[in-house]
């Protein structure tokens, strides 16, 4: 019976370490394969309307983020569905509240969302940029009178009206003492107004008569030669001045926002930076509404991300505005995940793989091969 007892210790005691064994073998393995299996779920993706990132052809979403993430989705062998969001805000808390496993668009990575989300390595790099009307191409007689009226044309104004007075005193006063002189009215009033009508035509070339003293008359042949080459120094000098103006307008850069009016879209990292420094600033829940207001003349300019901006303006918004100064605040754009989210390195290792088989650089240059 002791023997037996003995025989009954010792087998339980190899069935303990078997267990052990095992348990050591394929327990230590499940969490890693749980892990691996995890991307085989359809995921549900957020995302936003954004050309050239992410737009609606057909009736189908497509554009830059789309492309990507359905070739990370085919290099991990799962599928997915997206959810459109109207703004930023909105796609961000519904990958935060778990309606989404991560979301996708032209997301910036900033310090203050990596306190809430993980974000994947960068997809793209950009930055922001200034965008305003493309006023050369605008023929409108309210900006051609603006125009007219602008710093650029106010000095000149105001040399022709004194190049126009400083003849007429001497022509009226020499006329007024020739017997059969051409000013009717001796009086200064009104007769200084016949003499500077005879200056302004004379200036034009239009003068319909000569003053009949010598001393008019000499004076009239030197305002003529004079008149020459003052109409030829206002017109190269005024239409050099215009097209600079037309051309740089008064917003060159950053430094040039404080006073204006600049639209741009809610949540947006563009929107932090221009109130952060006290820029009156207009957001709007699409980066179409700020176009409009633009182009509308509700805003002097749009500030927002550069790739997104030169997307327009080289499409829907060729001819109509223009992309003035330098890159500014340059930022990165990621996919975001919740915290913790057990799909982050599988994305990260799909990422990687595309960018170094060709397959990101294929899709960058279909809707970013023609950037500068």
């Amino acid at each position: 019976m002791r023997r037996a007892g003995t025989m009954g210790s010792i087998d339980r005691v190899r069935i303990a370490i078997f267990a052990i064994a095992l348990f050591a073998l394929f327990g230590g393995l499940l969490p890693a394969a749980v892990d691996a299996a995890a991307p085989a779920k359809q995921l549900r993706v957020a995302t936003r309307e954004i050309p050239p990132f992410v737009f609606k052809e057909n009736n189908r979403l497509t554009g830059f983020s789309v492309d990507l993430w359905d070739a990370i989705a085919q290099e991990l062998r799962l599928s997915s569905t997206y959810a459109e969001h109207a703004t930023v805000p909105e796609l961000l808390d519904s990958v935060k509240t778990g309606k989404a496993d991560l979301g996708i668009a032209a997301i910036s990575v900033t310090a203050e969302r990596s306190n809430d989300f993980d974000f994947s390595q960068p997809m793209f790099d950009a930055g922001l940029q200034i965008m305003v009307r493309d006023e050369p191409g605008g023929g409108s007689v309210g900006e051609t009178l603006r125009l007219m009226w602008s710093s650029a044309v106010l000095p000149f104004v105001g040399l022709t009206l004194l190049f126009i007075l400083v003849p007429a005193h001497f022509i009226w006063w020499s006329e007024c003492r020739h017997p059969h002189g051409m000013i009717e009215h001796h009086t200064y009033f009104p007769g200084i107004f016949e003499a500077c009508w005879w200056a302004a035509s004379t200036l034009a070339t239009q003068a319909d008569q000569m003053p009949r003293s010598a001393f008019g008359r000499a004076i009239a042949v030197l305002w003529m030669f004079t008149s020459v080459l003052f109409v030829a120094y206002f017109t190269a000098s005024v239409t050099s001045s215009l097209t600079v103006q037309q051309l740089q307008g008064d917003i060159k850069g950053p430094e040039d926002l404080p006073g204006k009016q600049v639209a741009t879209t809610t949540g947006s990292t563009s929107a932090l930076y221009l109130r952060q420094r006290d820029i009156s600033v207009t957001e709007f829940p699409r980066i179409e509404q700020a176009y409009e207001a633009l182009l509308k003349g509700q805003a002097d300019a749009v500030v927002f991300d550069s790739p997104v901006l030169l997307y327009y303006a080289a499409h829907q918004g060729k001819g109509k505005v223009a992309l003035v100064g330098p890159i500014f605040r340059k930022e990165s754009y990621g996919i975001v995940f919740p915290q913790n989210s057990p799909y982050r390195l599988h994305v990260n290792n799909a990422l990687l793989t595309l960018k170094e088989n060709g397959g990101y650089q294929r899709i960058y240059d279909k809707y970013f091969s023609s950037r500068p």
